[in-house]
């Protein structure tokens, strides 16, 4: 006898039901009401895309950071290049000095421009983060692993912001995505079982993890670096950051499309839990 209410599983109880009907009645009944999250803060809907196309045009103005400071790192290579050739010649010329103190002032620059795009993408991003992870909880409240709080706050949690943030970021794709994964997760032994694979996002993560400890290795070698050749080493490993941060970024840029438009498009497509809208 077939389950009398999804009519494909074999039917285990008095009532005509399946285990897996069975399990998801008990879990409606215990859910918490639609647009609230355990802690009973109230989720209201706001469209995320402005926030997004500033989160997108920011992190063009990272690539270009970036990209300037691959420039200058070619010019402090080409300085530590002559400085190694001409210890073993006619000594170090005036020329040559001004030049050597030229590249160190434009790769200084560089720093600081990285690092002025860097905090506004991270203000404005962070905004973003949070607005779809509210509207996130309008779609499907059932499913965050991580409370609201941590959408800011992981990020900046030693260790903990190695892999909080993906998590959170993994919880507002699959409640964003057309197919609600809340009942998945009622039916199976572990949550990785009811999740769909995320190549954008895990990419995206990866590329940002790795740029990060490729970059805290290289600078500290760059600001250790007293000899010519340790100079040299040490700016090709920056160059290396460099290279992930730009592919971080084209890979974030693509999540953050990417993610906008799953929310437009389910907030447009309906219907949404009542008095949880607001623009």
């Amino acid at each position: 006898m077939l389950c009398t209410e999804c009519q494909f599983n074999s039917a285990t109880t008095s009532d005509g039901l399946c285990d897996m009907c069975v399990t998801a009645a008990a879990y409606a009944q215990s859910a918490p009401r639609p647009g609230y999250v355990s802690d009973g803060r109230p989720a209201h809907l706001r469209s995320p895309v402005g926030l997004a196309w500033a989160t997108v045009a920011l992190l063009g103005v990272v690539i270009a950071a970036d990209l300037y400071s691959l420039w200058a790192g070619t010019v402090v290579q080409d300085v530590m290049d002559d400085l190694l050739s001409s210890r073993y010649t006619v000594g170090y010329g005036s020329d040559l000095v001004r030049e050597a103190e030229r590249a160190d002032t434009l790769y200084a620059v560089s720093g600081w421009l990285q690092t002025a795009a860097l905090v506004a993408t991270c203000v404005v991003f962070l905004c973003w983060f949070h607005r779809v992870r509210v509207n996130a909880e309008v779609f499907e409240p059932h499913i965050h692993s991580k409370t609201r709080g941590w959408t800011v706050g992981s990020w900046f949690v030693p260790v903990v912001n190695l892999w909080f943030p993906r998590r959170i970021a993994l919880d507002i794709w699959d409640a964003s995505g057309e197919r609600s994964v809340a009942l998945d997760r009622t039916m199976t032994l572990g949550d990785s079982a009811a999740r769909a694979t995320h190549p954008l996002i895990n990419g995206w993560w990866t590329l940002w993890v790795a740029s990060l400890v490729v970059g805290r290795w290289a600078t500290t070698a760059y600001w250790g670096a007293e000899e010519a050749g340790e100079v040299d080493a040490a700016v090709s490993r920056l160059m290396l950051a460099d290279v992930l941060d730009i592919a971080a970024a084209v890979m974030a840029i693509l999540f953050v499309r990417r993610l906008t438009r799953m929310q437009d498009a389910k907030a447009r497509s309906g219907p949404l839990p009542s008095g949880h809208v607001s623009v």
